[in-house]
């Protein structure tokens, strides 16, 4: 198997996923190419580099039904809320039987505690912070990169609790993990993507 995965390759393949089943989704796909963001993390851990295509493909599905739900999609421009929402459970959908089917089930239990926050997150009358759904991600990615540690989980228990200093602390929880894991660059490389495509230019809904 491959241990690297190029930039743009799991995008790729989920927009391959999608034009091959075809109907609404494949109908709504941009036209625009849009760049990975946790994909190429994932690829460069030590967990997950033996199946480094599929553990990108798989966030990057995860991810892009977070924004669709939520921010600004990469590769999809749902035309109603009705289709809105199918595309992003179906891409949650796609992203979790794919972990599953790999049986790495303690990373199931990652990106579910992912879309879990975000749900609660988002679930007021305004969007969340921008340092909100920046850790989440990050505890997320790093959960599936290295396996679940015991500064993360506090880290996401002080996210659902609310606690105000708890983004910063999930974000320097994130920041050991990745220099534990020696993945400091590929995180930061993730993190700026995130923020800079998605956070920071969410979609009017």
């Amino acid at each position: 198997m491959r241990a690297d995965v190029a930039q743009g390759e799991a995008l790729a393949q989920l927009r391959e996923l999608i034009t091959a089943d075809g109907g609404e989704l494949a109908a709504a796909l941009a036209d625009e190419p849009a760049a990975d963001a946790f994909g190429s993390l994932v690829a460069a851990s030590g967990r997950c580099r033996g199946r480094a295509s599929d553990y990108a493909l798989l966030i990057e599905s995860i991810l892009e039904g977070y924004l669709v739900h939520y921010q600004r999609p990469r590769l999809i421009e749902p035309p109603d809320e009705g289709l809105r929402l199918l595309a992003g459970d179906y891409l949650y959908a796609l992203g979790l039987s794919r972990l599953a089917a790999l049986g790495d089930l303690e990373a199931v239990r990652e990106l579910a505690d992912v879309i879990g926050l975000c749900a609660q997150a988002h679930s007021g009358p305004e969007p969340p912070p921008p340092d909100v759904p920046e850790a989440i991600w990050a505890l997320g990615a790093l959960g599936v990169a290295g396996g679940p540690w015991d500064a993360g989980e506090a880290a996401k228990q002080g996210l659902r609790e609310g606690r105000p200093d708890a983004p910063a602390a999930a974000l320097e929880a994130a920041l050991r993990r990745t220099a534990e894991l020696g993945i400091e660059q590929a995180a930061q490389l993730a993190l700026i993507a995130f923020i800079r495509q998605h956070v920071s230019d969410p979609a009017s809904t």
